[in-house]
Formats: C-alpha cells, sequence, structure tokens
C-alpha cells in the first residue's frame, strides 16, 4: 500500500489529475481505473476521480499484485519481436492470436506469451499491452516494459502522437482518399458489434488509395483515434467494408465476371483484410523517435496476387 497526503495547493483540483501527480509511476488512465475500484481511498472512503479536493486529505493506493492482469500464466508461445530494449518491445503479430485473455480465450494469448518472454512485466497493466490488434488482424503493436515507459505511452496514444498506419483490402473501389470522422460506440441493437452512433465517442480515420481493382481496392488507413473495431466500422459506413470481415462485410460478395481463381481466393480468405503496417513513436526514455514496419503476411499477399491477376485477365480480354 502507497500513502500520500493531498497538498493544500491542490485545492480545488480533480482527484485523479493530483493522484496521478504523486504517484507519477502510474498512468492516469490506470489510477482512474484504480479509483473506480476502490483501491484508491481518500480520508478512508472511496471518491470518483472527478471529486474536488479541499487539499489536506490522506490518500491510500493499493495496487493490485503484479500479475500482469490477473491470474495470467506465463506461456511459452513464440512472438515475432522486431525490436526490443530495456524499456520497450515491437511485436509483429499473426492473424488468429488473441491480444489477452477473456471470455472463450483463457490462455494462449500474447499476455501470456509476454509475461514468459518478460517476466518484470507481471509489475505493469496487462503486462505491458497499451494498444490492442483484434484477433484476425496481424501487425505491429508496441510493448511497455516497465511502469515509465507504459505511462509515457499511455500519454503519447492520449496526445495521438503515436502513428499507426495500417494495410486494408476494401470491397468496392473508393473514387479518393477521405477522412472519415464519425463517433463509434456499441451497436444499438447488437451490443456485440459497434456503429457510428450519434452519443459515440469521437472517432477518425484516414485513408488513401494505393491501388485500384475491379471491383476492389488497396487502402492505407490512418488512425487519429483508437476506438474498438474502429477502421472496419468507418469503412463499414462508408459502403466500403473490409474483404473477410465476419462482422461488418455481410455476406461474401464475389464480383461478377472475376476469375476462378479470385473466386477461390474470396472465398479462401480466413479474415478481415487488415494489416497494422506502420508504427511510429517516441522511445519513453531517451524521446529519439522511432519507426517500424511489418511486411504483408502471405495470406495478405495471396489475396492481392489473385487480385491483380484477376485484374490483368480482364485487361487482356478487353484488348482482345
Amino acid at each position: 500500500m502507497h500513502t500520500a497526503c493531498i497538498p493544500a495547493s491542490a485545492a480545488g483540483q480533480r482527484f485523479d489529475r493530483t493522484l496521478a501527480a504523486l504517484f507519477d509511476d502510474y498512468s492516469r488512465s490506470c489510477l482512474q481505473q484504480w479509483i473506480r475500484d476502490g483501491r484508491v481511498l481518500l480520508d478512508g472512503t472511496i471518491a470518483s476521480p472527478r471529486h474536488k479536493l479541499r487539499g489536506g486529505e490522506r490518500v491510500e493506493l493499493r495496487p493490485p499484485e503484479p500479475a500482469g492482469g490477473g491470474d495470467v500464466a506465463a506461456q511459452p508461445i513464440p512472438l515475432l519481436v522486431l525490436h526490443e530494449d530495456a524499456d520497450i518491445a515491437v511485436i509483429d503479430k499473426p492473424a488468429g492470436l488473441v491480444m489477452h485473455p477473456a471470455a472463450g480465450n483463457p490462455d494462449g494469448t500474447v499476455q501470456n506469451a509476454l509475461l514468459h518472454r518478460y517476466p518484470e512485466a507481471a509489475a505493469v497493466p496487462r503486462a505491458g499491452i497499451v494498444h490492442r490488434l483484434d484477433k484476425d488482424t496481424s501487425g505491429l503493436f508496441v510493448v511497455a516494459r516497465t511502469l515509465a515507459a507504459h505511462k509515457s505511452l499511455v500519454a503519447q496514444l492520449a496526445a495521438r502522437t503515436v502513428s499507426r498506419e495500417y494495410r486494408a483490402v476494401c470491397l468496392g473501389v473508393p473514387v479518393a482518399g477521405e477522412r472519415i470522422a464519425a463517433p463509434i460506440g456499441r451497436h444499438p441493437v447488437d451490443r456485440k458489434r459497434m456503429a457510428v452512433v450519434a452519443n459515440g465517442r469521437e472517432a477518425i480515420s484516414r485513408f488513401r488509395v494505393l491501388e485500384r481493382f475491379a471491383a476492389h481496392a488497396l487502402l492505407a488507413v490512418a488512425l487519429e483515434t483508437g476506438r474498438t473495431h474502429q477502421i472496419r466500422v468507418h469503412l463499414s459506413h462508408r459502403q466500403h467494408p473490409l474483404v473477410g470481415d465476419p462482422v461488418y462485410a455481410g455476406r461474401l460478395r464475389i464480383p461478377a465476371g472475376c476469375s476462378d481463381a479470385l473466386r477461390a481466393a474470396l472465398r479462401q480468405f480466413p479474415r478481415q483484410a487488415l494489416h497494422a503496417a506502420e508504427l511510429k513513436l517516441q522511445h519513453p526514455r531517451s524521446g529519439a523517435s522511432m519507426r517500424f514496419s511489418a511486411p504483408l503476411p502471405d495470406d495478405f499477399q495471396a489475396l492481392l496476387t489473385a487480385l491483380r491477376a484477376d485484374g490483368d485477365g480482364r485487361a487482356a480480354g478487353a484488348a482482345r
């Protein structure tokens, strides 16, 4: 347990803001959650993160036992690590690997793997995971190996100074790139899905068209915010859902007149066509700018090969 006294200079300030200044080893978002969980007492009672202080109160902070986020076991699951140092690790995740345990996925996750590779991550919230990729999205994410690095990365994400760019194959051919600013929240009927809703949280995505095919396009999509399923929801909202997306694309759509090879490729593609290709951030300790990239995985490359061959075949047929 940690204890502290609220300084008189904090009178009138929010509880969570002052707490973050007093216990600067922890991120503000982490402390806010602990306040809600009853792990932080103010003069012996639970207060809200927004509570206005008067100064002089006694604070008691009881962080969770170091276990990387509950009773999560360390498991020897291979990880493709592109960079690691004493503060961070950057990992290229394959499609099909879940980020952390949840209902239906009690183990065999990235978090289990991180606790095995980096035992010290047990002292960091969620073993250092600060942003997530969906199970069937491949590509890059960064992990904090220390509390200080965790705090820095969370702050960078909140300040939108972390740059994340994805590659996506969508249905239909956008005329041009676009900045999509549409709030995202839970679907009003299907609570397992997200949707663009008026009372949702701010969500902003930008995309540009890298390559056009007969009935599809390859996009580069950059995130300004990081909402659940954001790219998938935004592109579906613009009538350009991702190829293979079982939640937001609806039934499989095969373009009229496409080749048998493309037809087979679309039927066999096992996931949403989304890959986290580029990641830029500032190193938490040195402040140095860092950039990482991950090549497209084999299944994504095979899909693009089939799309390009189909386009070449149609062009040759037209020429004849």
